[in-house]
């Protein structure tokens, strides 16, 4: 097979795009989300693999930038994007973009890599490592009742067009970007996501709602929102469609969860991404009557191990020397001593004797500290070469919050 790889033109993308379409089973997209993501694309960071003049492959990359442990928000590839046709896979296509894609990111200057995974088992060759979780939840309305802190009779509720509130409902996720890790800052153009609302694509819901939470005048948190009505003989069983929520404290968000879930003519509130440790779950009155299935989330690759180390802090003082294996970017194997703290970190090479062996995936998946070094030990995944290195090392990454992606790219 001869084939080309290089760089996207932007009268091209419609053919590449058709192409990505048809690896994901040939379902063309509401033209609202296509557009979209043509609007989005970083067609400078998009490369297709060529059969003569038909697309056989396709992989891009957002220039993002990404809260890491500590608050700090770095530069990160956010790859996405990626497939291959049918007619052409097991024929190292896939392997030929990630070649050149890490190849790129590195001489961009950007030391982590970061996507979400149609099939989580494809890219742990390439070095990528899970370091997030989302939470799916279903909450039964009928059985669970809140349990909410003082103040919450205070916040005043008001419902709004989504478009009116895009403003400052962009202000108030800029706020909380810094608080967690693996939260996205929204760069020009993004804010059309989450206002994405093609009718195609409603499966029978409502149009987006949006409902602001209020105190003093000023916008606490936002909720948006569909309803799908149902009836059965015995009545209405209608399904909350919560699309996403945030609130600047823990009033606002309790006053939206039980705006949500004292809605008439419903019976439950779903939602498809929620954080691990969301207050959710310390709000509902038995937690046994809420659905919760937890999948894997946020792939992370360290594509400098030194420069990446360094962009975080760690939450107790580590000093400690890993001896990392990183067959696809070699420039990462060797010896490497991470010393930190809370306040700052520096990551170098040195001929040092190791204290942990492991993988860069490892690296990776505990780099937003939502995974435990000591947990990828029990694996078999992380070596202890030195007593105690590892009880060491795995507080030192730990994250009070976990880590969390928003939205999906």
């Amino acid at each position: 097979m001869t084939t080309e790889l290089r760089v996207l033109r932007r009268d091209e993308w419609d053919t590449w795009y058709s192409t990505l379409e048809l690896a994901f089973g040939g379902v063309a997209e509401p033209a609202e989300e296509r557009e979209l993501w043509q609007d989005l694309t970083e067609v400078e960071r998009s490369i297709g693999v060529w059969d003569g003049g038909t697309c056989v492959g396709t992989a891009g990359a957002f220039s993002f930038r990404m809260c890491v442990p500590g608050g700090r928000i770095v530069p990160a590839a956010g790859v996405t994007m990626v497939g291959v046709a049918p007619t052409h896979r097991r024929r190292g296509v896939l392997r030929s973009m990630m070649r050149q894609q890490l190849d790129d990111v590195r001489a961009r200057g950007e030391s982590l890599a970061v996507l979400t995974a149609s099939d989580p088992a494809i890219y742990g060759r390439f070095g990528y490592g899970t370091a997030s979780e989302q939470m799916l939840v279903e909450v039964d309305t009928e059985r669970v009742r809140l349990t909410v802190p003082p103040g919450t009779d205070d916040v005043r509720l008001r419902l709004v067009q989504p478009r009116e509130a895009q403003e400052v409902c962009e202000a108030l996720y800029a706020e909380r970007v810094t608080e967690r890790p693996g939260m996205l800052t929204r760069l020009p153009g993004w804010e059309r996501l989450p206002l994405l609302d093609a009718p195609a694509s409603r499966a029978g819901a409502s149009p987006m709602q949006c409902v602001l939470a209020e105190r003093d005048g000023a916008v606490t948190g936002y909720a948006r929102y569909a309803v799908r009505p149902d009836w059965e003989a015995s009545g209405p069983t209608g399904t909350v469609l919560l699309r996403d929520v945030e609130a600047r404290d823990p009033a606002s968000y309790a006053a939206l969860w039980r705006y949500l879930c004292d809605m008439e003519l419903t019976v439950r509130v779903t939602h498809t991404n929620r954080p691990v440790d969301d207050p959710l779950l310390h709000l509902v009155s038995d937690i046994r009557r809420c659905t919760i299935r937890i999948r894997d989330q946020l792939h992370v690759r360290l594509v400098e191990v030194g420069a990446a180390l360094a962009a975080r802090t760690y939450a107790a003082p580590v000093d400690v020397v890993f001896e990392v294996a990183d067959a696809f970017c070699p420039w990462n194997e060797g010896r490497w001593r991470l010393t930190g703290d809370a306040r700052a970190a520096s990551c170098k090479p040195t001929d040092d004797e190791p204290d942990l062996r492991l993988s860069v995936r490892e690296l990776g998946a505990a780099y937003l500290g939502g995974y435990t070094l000591t947990a990828l030990a029990g694996a078999g995944r992380v070596q202890e070469l030195r007593p105690d290195a590892l009880a060491e090392a795995s507080a030192a990454f730990r994250s009070d919050r976990a880590p969390w992606l928003p939205h999906g790219f």
